[in-house]
């Protein structure tokens, strides 16, 4: 993207690093179907139908743990840089001392690949 660098593309990747970590799998997996080639996108769409259990392949994982890191995620994902929280509130959202509200749906990441 034409956009400047910013303190905000560092929350951005760590957002995707931590997608990456919860989803045992790479930002972009060509290998895959279309609607899970790519993560993040795959990530959102599993958020919003409510079925996070897809992205731990079913595991037993403590579901309230895995929502917040989702939502963790997305918001540092978002599009807009403005949108994106600061690296001090992802701190707190992690540790469980910010409330995290409902992520909105980030732009679609195929329009910028």
């Amino acid at each position: 993207m034409n956009l400047p660098v910013t303190v905000k593309v560092d929350v951005y990747s760590f957002g995707v690093v931590l997608l990456e970590i919860i989803c045992c799998r790479r930002s972009v997996d060509q290998r895959l179907s279309e609607n899970e080639a790519i993560l993040q996108e795959w990530v959102y769409n599993c958020y919003a139908a409510g079925e996070l259990n897809k992205l731990v392949g079913y595991e037993d994982v403590d579901t309230t743990t895995l929502d917040r890191m989702i939502k963790i995620g997305i918001w540092c994902i978002q599009d807009e840089p403005s949108m994106r929280p600061s690296m001090k509130n992802v701190l707190l959202m992690l540790d469980g001392t910010l409330d995290i509200p409902a992520p909105p749906c980030p732009d679609s990441f195929r329009s910028s690949i």
